[in-house]
């Protein structure tokens, strides 16, 4: 089974990418499920109700979101009847932490969990909150997006759960790391898929006014970025005897 996961999807033109580019790619990558981090795509924050409908023409199985989930206000009212999940150890009543996929015979759990080092929000332990589904879930293959700002985070659940879990992704960064690998136990495993979104803005936003906050140490609104385009992404293949984890970075020059 090959699954392919898309990172962070920033900015409409996300959408418009996946319009004209989506079924070439899951042809070339012999893909059978599509999953995406889209918690970025509504003027980078957040995902509002006619960018959603879009996206599930295009025939995902799951939105997996982050910090943003609620940033825009749409999804309050749609997220319990979606295919959207939000980081399951934020303590909310609205919308769910995973969502059971299946695909042939099989069930595939995907689980969104959010880390806690440099990140405000109030969060349980997404150690002990992934501790919980796997005891209470039961499905065939388990994928976590693990959205999160540190490395460090993101490598120790990775290695805490090798073996009990297929794969863990890291989403929220936006910049893809060169450390795809399979762990020990069979886990595939990445730090961050990288951002599908504008290539030379600030992990998606105007460089103009990020590099002026940066400078001035005044907070100015951002858009987001036009010109060059990347989509980044992984496919996961599931195979109990030779699993196996391929990146994906494509860039495109004046995509607009």
């Amino acid at each position: 089974m090959n699954i392919l996961f898309i990172g962070d999807l920033f900015g409409e033109d996300s959408i418009k990418y996946l319009e004209q580019n989506l079924s070439r790619i899951k042809q070339e990558y012999k893909i059978n499920v599509c999953i995406a981090n889209a918690e970025n795509v509504t003027k980078g924050k957040g995902l509002s109700l006619k960018h959603y409908q879009r996206l599930k023409k295009l025939g995902f199985a799951c939105f997996t979101m982050g910090n943003h989930t609620f940033s825009n206000k749409d999804i309050k009212d749609y997220i319990d009847d979606s295919i959207v999940i939000r980081p399951a150890n934020m303590p909310c009543d609205i919308g769910k932490g995973y969502k059971i996929i299946k695909y042939n015979n099989k069930t595939i759990c995907v689980i969104n969990l959010m880390g806690r080092v440099f990140i405000t929000q109030a969060l349980d332990c997404p150690f002990k909150t992934l501790d919980n589904i796997l005891e209470n879930v039961k499905a065939d293959y388990y994928i976590v997006d693990m959205h999160a700002e540190a490395t460090s985070e993101k490598i120790a659940l990775g290695l805490d759960f090798d073996g009990k879990v297929d794969a863990i992704v890291g989403t929220h960064t936006h910049v893809q790391t060169a450390d795809e690998r399979v762990l020990p136990n069979k886990t595939l495993y990445i730090t961050d898929i990288g951002m599908t979104g504008p290539l030379n803005g600030v992990i998606g936003n105007t460089r103009e006014e990020i590099i002026n906050r940066f400078r001035t140490g005044v907070y100015n609104k951002a858009d987001v970025e036009s010109g060059a385009f990347q989509f980044n992404a992984v496919v996961l293949t599931i195979d109990e005897n030779k699993p196996i984890i391929k990146r994906i970075h494509e860039v495109v020059n004046n995509f607009n």
